[in-house]
Formats: structure tokens, sequence, C-alpha cells
């Protein structure tokens, strides 16, 4: 055998194995085709097509962080270098305050999704709080006789006196629903703000808006909203309530109907609350009017019955009232103004600033004056928020 009968038989054979090894190939199966995530402009910006359903969703919140001093602050806190007044003798006499700031970096995460029934409208949104803040501990003796946020080596020297025990300035993480609802239609079932706050708007556009009270916070209820499609609405629940004395005692629920009238010029709005609890009856009226495309201007007036706090009349007295507006300067920044009275002659006063340094960063400071009881307070608040 010469070299040349070699070489053409080894290329014939490497031709043999090869075809043999193709013929064994694996055969990739071709990807199914990728279903991007579609645009959904029904509801507005920010929606999209859950995947393979007709359902969209929206995800948002904000990144939220606070500093407060002064009224909005920690005050009378007791002193943790040196606590203890003394006299001549060495003996404590009293406790040795300051006063500190108030913290708060809160995370908002919020779901919003809506499809389209036969209905109405099928919505569902959940807005979940996370957060660290800064807060006044009790130092009043807790459970086992043990004072709170107190020393364990001087429970025994304060027990043994009769001292006014300031609070203890501390942190803490929470968490929490702040909204969750559901909605088809007209009817609504959710743990929200009450709906004698949100019928009305809730107050002014400042961020301490109820140095005198508005709302009696968050509850459970079920509603029902007749919308006329001509601006007019109106709207009747029934509320859990909230707190030891809000929350229903019985199956008697309280009772919440209002109604509204928005028309390009403005909006008039009334609540009345039923308190189920006491038998009370509270209501507001309010009446914004939009004087320009840079200036708006609103008053609101609240009345109660009964001689008891119901869970609807939460100011000080019979009534209330609250007014201001916005100034808006240019589209990054504005000027928000609101003051407050009631019967208990609580008198209330915020001005504050908003500035939008980039879209979705808002800066805004504010100050605040209030009298209760003839007792003058100030306070300084400033707020930082990253919205998405």
């Amino acid at each position: 055998m010469n070299i040349k009968s070699l070489l053409l038989g080894s290329a014939a054979a490497l031709i043999a194995v090869s075809g043999a090894r193709a013929a064994d190939a694996i055969v990739v199966a071709e990807p199914e085709p990728a279903e991007y995530v579609r645009i959904c402009d029904v509801y507005g910006a920010g929606f999209y097509y859950i995947p393979g359903t007709e359902t969209c969703l929206k995800v948002g919140g904000y990144l939220r962080y606070d500093i407060g001093v002064g009224e909005f602050g920690h005050e009378d806190v007791l002193d943790k270098k040196n606590p203890w007044v003394t006299d001549a003798a060495g003996d404590i006499i009293d406790a040795r305050t300051n006063d500190t700031y108030y913290k708060m970096m809160r995370a908002q995460i919020n779901l919003d999704a809506r499809s389209e029934t036969e209905y109405g409208t099928l919505r569902g949104f959940i807005a979940l709080n996370f957060q660290r803040e800064s807060y006044r501990q009790s130092a009043l003796p807790g459970p086992g006789g043990s004072i709170i946020g107190v020393p364990a080596e001087l429970e025994g020297v304060i027990s043994a006196l009769d001292l006014d025990l300031p609070g203890i300035s501390n942190t803490r993480n929470a968490w929490g629903i702040d909204h969750a609802i559901i909605q088809l239609g007209g009817l609504t079932l959710a743990y929200s703000d009450s709906l004698f706050e949100t019928l009305t708007d809730s107050a002014g556009s400042v961020i301490n808006d109820d140095l005198v009270r508005y709302s009696p916070g968050k509850s459970h209820y079920i509603a029902y909203t007749f919308d006329g499609g001509n601006g007019f609405s109106a709207t009747v629940g029934v509320e859990e309530g909230a707190g030891v004395r809000g929350t229903i005692d019985s199956y008697v629920p309280h009772v919440v109907a209002g109604a509204s009238f928005t028309q390009g010029w403005g909006k008039i709005a009334a609540v009345i609350g039923y308190d189920a609890n006491f038998g009370e009856v509270a209501g507001k009226a309010r009446v914004d009017v939009n004087v320009n495309d840079a200036l708006s201007l609103w008053v609101m007036a609240g009345l109660r019955d009964g001689d008891n706090a119901s869970y609807y009349g939460v100011w000080g007295g019979d009534w209330a009232v609250w007014g201001g507006g916005q100034y808006r300067f240019t589209e990054k920044a504005a000027l928000d103004v609101q003051l407050s009275y009631d019967d208990a002659e609580t008198f209330g006063a915020v001005v504050g600033m908003r500035y939008d340094v980039v879209p979705g960063l808002q800066i805004r400071p504010e100050i605040a004056y209030v009298d209760r009881d003839g007792d003058d307070n100030w306070g300084g608040y400033l707020r930082f928020q990253r919205s998405f």
C-alpha cells in the first residue's frame, strides 16, 4: 500500500464516520414566539396587560423621608446622659428632658389591577407601607411594675418617687395596609380612609392638614356610588369604624352618605356620618374654586350634634372650619396654605412649598403654628419623596 492509497482510505473513513454522527445529531426545537408585554392605555399611563390575560396592571409607589421638629418632633423626652435633677443632698427631685427630631423613612408599594366586565370595571387596588420611624415611647410603669424605657438599675429609685415621668425617644419598624380596595362598577368593598374623609377630598394640599381634625381615620366599609356622568355623583356606605370608641359594638354599622358636583370651575361636596354606637350625627360641606390655571381656593365647614365626641365629629366642640389654597408659580414650584379653627378654640396655620427637582423627586418644606387651649406651638416639617 503506497502513501496515496493510505491517504485516500483515511479520507473515506473520516467521511463515513462524519456521516454516521450527522445522522445521530440532536435537533433543537424552534423557540416559542415570545409574548411581549402589551401597553394598556385604557386606564391611563403606566398600565400594561398581564401576559396571557386581559387584566391591566400598574405597579407604583414611593420612597419618603420625613423630618419633623417642634410641634412635629418629639417634645419632653428623657435626657439619656443626665436624666435626673438632684437637690443639694443628691436626691432625685425631677427628670431632665429634651426635644428632638421626628424621623421616618417609608416605602409604599402600590398595585392597581383593572379589567372590563359586563358589570363595569373590575378593580383591585393595594397600597402597602413599610417604614422605620422614631417615636416617643411611654415611660410609665408597664406589666410587672417595670418602667418602660428606663434602665433596670434606676427603676427602684424612680418607683419610690412621685415623678411625672417623661417619654423616652426610641425607634421602631412598622408595616401595614394603607389601602385594600375591591371595586366592581359602583360597588366598593375596602379597608381605606373613611368615606367621611374621602367624599370631601380630605382637607388641603399641605402635609400637616389635621391640626384641627377632620377625619376619623381608616375603616372597613362597603359602599355604592352612583355616577351621573355629568359631574354629579352620590355615595352611600356602611363602616365598621376603628379604635376603642369608634369600632361598632353590635350588628348595626355606622352609616355615611355624600354627594358632589364637579365642573370646570371647581366642585361642591357634602357628607354626613351617623355614629351607630352613640346615635350621633356629624356632617361636612366643602366648596373648591379654580380661580385660574395657577390659583385654586377651597373652604370646608363641619358640624356635629350631641354631647359626646362622636366617631365622625372628631374636631373640638360643635363646629369647625378649614380653608386654604394653592398657587402654582411654575410647573415645578407651588405654594400651599391652610388655616383651621374649631369651637374648642383650636387654631392651626400651615404654609408649605413644593418643588419638583426632577420628574419623580419632590421636596416639600412646611412651617406650622397651632394654638391649643392657649398654648402656642410652632413646628417645622421637611419631606423628600421619590415617586414612581
